[in-house]
């Protein structure tokens, strides 16, 4: 097992809005709620987990570009995940294992929606499954760092 496993947590444009931004697609919770559960989680794995949110499209490519190859990313791209070739282009050259993450279900949702730019260039997929879809993430990627450091 890798010891001491880091894993960034980054949430796109409007996720800073959770609670109050369709709660019908997003649910109730805050992005703050969703981020102490995760710190929690990570905490009983001994995982050290950083979560992050950024309306700023260059912010959230310095992430990535800072991650290490022993870093996992698990990314919530909020709408830049149907228009951003940079973030994508950034995935890509990244040695970090990642997992993409959405809280609805994209595809039951207006078409625009059902093109990700991300999904070509992660390891897995996380989608209509609440914010508890970030926990899962959490395991998928620690399990895929797991792997490449045995």
């Amino acid at each position: 097992m890798y010891s001491n496993p880091k894993i960034i947590i980054i949430n796109g444009p409007n996720l800073n809005l959770l609670g109050k931004r369709e709660p019908e697609y997003y649910g109730n919770r805050t992005l703050n709620d969703i981020k102490e559960s995760c710190i929690e989680y990570a905490a009983k794995k001994n995982i050290e987990l950083m979560f992050e949110q950024s309306n700023d499209e260059s912010t959230i490519i310095e992430m990535i570009q800072a991650a290490s190859e022993n870093d996992g990313i698990i990314i919530n791209a909020g709408a830049y995940t149907h228009t951003s070739i940079a973030i994508h282009d950034a995935l890509k050259s990244s040695k970090s294992p990642a997992i993409e993450v959405h809280l609805s279900n994209i595809h039951k949702r207006e078409e625009f929606r059902h093109k990700s730019y991300i999904s070509g260039v992660v390891d897995g997929i996380i989608i209509g499954l609440g914010d508890q879809g970030y926990t899962l993430a959490i395991d998928a990627v620690t399990k895929i760092m797991n792997e490449r450091n045995s």
